[in-house]
């Protein structure tokens, strides 16, 4: 299957381990594990990717039950042979909630200083930062989904008008929720579910065309 490499943190091209370095390179961000891509998504290629992620006991969030009309439409990690897996991300489509067209959901799972969560949200910065602790600290949760059968209280950023953005904690990660075009983040205002694809992955997934979301 054909994958494409990037920078998670400017989505730039990177440069492989080579003599002078040991480390996969960002002309603008410096050493950076890059973010791996398939150019389209199935059951299979999901698999190799989950199964990766479950030998080091990293998740990987969907939605599930995805609600009616939604698909998966991608998936993606960061990481490569020697740091293993510091990222995943997972790309859901579907009929928007409270608008005409299409709307995405991207599920980001990350350790500290990664960086793709915070691309994506169109923030500075690799981690969610002052913003969130200080929302933490002076609101409640604006979304409380569950992640592996446990409540996940999730913030929302200020963010870019394009899209909207809740983030939290789970299994001692960064979770990102990003949503095009904005209302569609209403959908993580009703109770939901993330199922870790890494630990199960449900044979009634429906896969659609790639998003563009993962791209570099």
């Amino acid at each position: 299957m054909a994958v494409t490499v990037s920078c998670p943190r400017c989505g730039g091209p990177v440069r492989p381990p080579d003599l002078m370095s040991s480390a996969w390179r960002c002309d603008h961000c410096g050493p950076t594990p890059p973010l791996h891509r398939t150019e389209r998504i199935s059951s299979e290629i999901l698999t190799a990717t989950t199964d990766r992620a479950a030998e080091l006991g990293f998740p990987v969030w969907c939605l599930w039950p995805l609600p009616t009309g939604w698909t998966v439409t991608g998936v993606a990690w960061v990481g490569d042979e020697r740091s293993g897996i510091s990222a995943t991300a997972l790309a859901c489509t579907g009929p928007s909630p409270l608008t005409d067209g299409p709307a995405d959901l991207v599920f980001v799972a990350e350790e500290l200083s990664v960086g793709l969560g915070a691309r994506l949200a169109g923030l500075p910065g690799p981690d969610p930062g002052p913003q969130l602790s200080e929302l933490a600290q002076s609101s409640e949760a604006h979304a409380k989904v569950r992640t592996g059968g446990r409540p996940t209280p999730l913030w929302a950023l200020d963010t870019p008008d394009d899209r909207s953005v809740y983030v939290g904690e789970a299994m001692g990660r960064w979770l990102w929720a990003v949503a095009f075009p904005a209302p569609a983040g209403y959908l993580l205002t009703e109770p939901v579910e993330l199922q870790d694809l890494a630990e199960w992955q449900p044979t009634e997934l429906v896969f659609g065309a790639s998003s563009p979301y993962l791209q570099g």
